[in-house]
């Protein structure tokens, strides 16, 4: 790997950045303690800093020549919901609350970039470093789009990065076009009439229409798409009765849906109603019926997209900048951002080792030996896009 000695000296400085978010974790829109941490050092090294963006959002921005280009890199600083069972010193301190996504490591990764850039100032232009709330599942990222983010920020282009165990540590993942799909939820409940086991014939048992809707909404990808489309129809969750002698009045299903394109956003969504609709009908049942689009695909652009694989490569090798698993059927809400500006988002290798299982389990833990490599990853986009030497 080729990165400059001066990033490497701040491995030290920012393991210790990562390793203190970890153990203080704080979930969406409650990120006051990490926010604070971030605002402090941004405003040390002399960036004109912005926050409470979606609430507890911070951007921090860094001038230096007489360009009016601008380019925006974005981490997120949340944490999941759910207890840490690792053991080591900077394991979580707050109950029910852990950093099982990497959150803290792209945190640390990004203030490690703003740190050396501040000092070296070798382009021409504006970098806002973004650091976005409330990633996990409530839209943090669309709340900062809402707020103005691009309005008060301006910039040509906008760069996300995730860490990704499954991926050595010296390795990057990356495709032009969708990078992520569409993160969607459904929510069906179905009313029938009630009454007893013994005389089903008195009643319209939800509980019949459920289980024949959850047959048939497999019919939407296996014969209504195209089998070289990538899309996942899942029911999660049935709740319904209370008694095994009673047919209960409704019956009430959830799940996810998962789509590379908005397109196929709207025909899933139409399929499944023509589904429920029928089958209630033929049963005299009735539903309702709620499709709650949430996040949309993250679609990289392939200009953007050419920048960043050219600036991992120079960092890793071409031969380590691979578009293997991709895409992946994963959300992430920094589609919203690119929804509004061109970008491309980016895998960084989390390697194997210690804490090298999958995100959202709870013995994961960012590896901190990638620290440098974000950081010259983050260093060498701004370098590239806004002229560095």
């Amino acid at each position: 790997m080729h990165i400059n000695a001066k990033i490497t000296d701040l491995h030290s400085e920012f393991t210790s950045v990562r390793r203190d978010i970890h153990a203080h974790p704080e979930p969406g829109f409650e990120e006051t303690r990490t926010a604070e941490l971030v605002a402090e050092k941004l405003t040390a090294w002399g960036l004109d800093v912005h926050r409470g963006l979606a609430k507890t959002g911070v951007v921090g921005t860094l001038r230096c020549g007489t360009s009016e280009r601008a380019i925006g890199l974005r981490a997120d600083m949340d944490c999941l919901v759910m207890d840490e069972l690792n053991s080591f010193s900077h394991k979580s301190l707050v109950d029910g609350c852990m950093h099982a996504c990497g959150h803290d490591g792209h945190t640390a990764m990004l203030l490690g970039a703003a740190r050396h850039l501040s000092e070296v100032q070798n382009f021409d232009g504006t970098v806002h470093f973004i650091f976005q709330p409330a990633e996990e599942g409530l839209g943090g990222g669309r709340e900062m789009v809402k707020d103005g983010l691009f309005e008060l920020f301006p910039v040509d282009g906008v760069y996300g990065m995730h860490n990704m165990p499954g991926y050595p540590v010296g390795q990057f993942a990356i495709v032009a076009g969708p990078m992520m799909a569409s993160s969607d939820s459904f929510y069906l409940t179905i009313h029938g009439v009630g009454g007893h086991g013994a005389w089903p014939h008195q009643a319209v048992d939800p509980v019949l229409v459920a289980g024949e809707i959850i047959g048939a909404l497999q019919s939407v990808v296996s014969r209504t798409i195209d089998p070289m489309d990538h899309v996942v129809v899942g029911v999660s969750q049935i709740h319904a009765g209370s008694a095994n002698n009673v047919i209960p009045d409704e019956a009430k299903l959830s799940g996810t849906v998962r789509t590379f394109s908005r397109h196929m956003q709207d025909h899933v969504e139409t399929r499944m109603q023509r589904i429920i609709d029928g089958i209630c009908l033929a049963h005299g049942a009735t539903a309702d019926f709620v499709f709650e689009r949430r996040y949309p695909p993250t679609v990289n652009q392939p200009a953007e997209t050419e920048i960043a694989r050219s600036v991992a490569s120079t960092l890793v090798g071409s031969e380590n900048v691979v578009s293997r698993g991709l895409p992946q059927l994963g959300g992430e809400d920094f589609s919203f951002m690119l929804l509004q500006r061109p970008g491309a988002y980016i895998f960084i290798g989390n390697g194997d080792g210690e804490g090298g299982c999958m995100v959202h389990n709870p013995h994961y833990d960012f590896n901190d030996e990638i620290i440098p490599l974000g950081i010259a990853y983050w260093t060498g986009l701004v370098e590239t896009t806004l002229g560095g030497s």
